[in-house]
């Protein structure tokens, strides 16, 4: 009687041991998932904003706004959201180093690098997006 209730209870630990393992490989999955989702955020993002600012300097004669104002409040409206002003998107942090008439630096850099986002992305004049590992810096 003992040997039977010994086999259940080290096959009940199997189980769980193998249901752990399980759990564990797709929580990694969901973070790896989710880190790429906040990835392609923030190069979208990035890019919108590089475009409202390349958009603003075609139409007033090749010169950058000074301030992120002048594409959000000004008709017309260049870009609908301030990514400087809010805290963070999809895990992202993004700032411009450099806006001034003749020309823009930008970056968005993950809040918790490897767990939010593993690159950070910088834009400067002409759109062209520049991708760094974020655990370089």
């Amino acid at each position: 009687m003992f040997n039977q209730k010994a086999r259940s209870f080290v096959t009940v630990m199997i189980f769980i041991a193998l249901l752990v393992l399980l759990l564990r490989l797709a929580v990694d999955k969901l973070i790896i998932y989710n880190i790429q989702q906040n990835q392609l955020a923030a190069q979208m993002n990035l890019k919108l904003l590089s475009a409202a600012l390349e958009n603003y300097a075609k139409e007033n004669n090749s010169q950058y706004p000074e301030n992120i104002d002048s594409l959000t409040k000004h008709q017309p409206v260049y870009l609908e959201r301030d990514y400087l002003a809010v805290g963070s998107v999809g895990g992202y942090e993004f700032d411009c180093q450099r806006m001034d008439v003749s020309g823009y630096n930008c970056s968005a850099a993950p809040l918790d690098c490897k767990f939010s986002g593993k690159m950070i992305y910088s834009v400067s004049t002409g759109g062209l997006i520049i991708a760094e590992a974020c655990d370089k810096k």
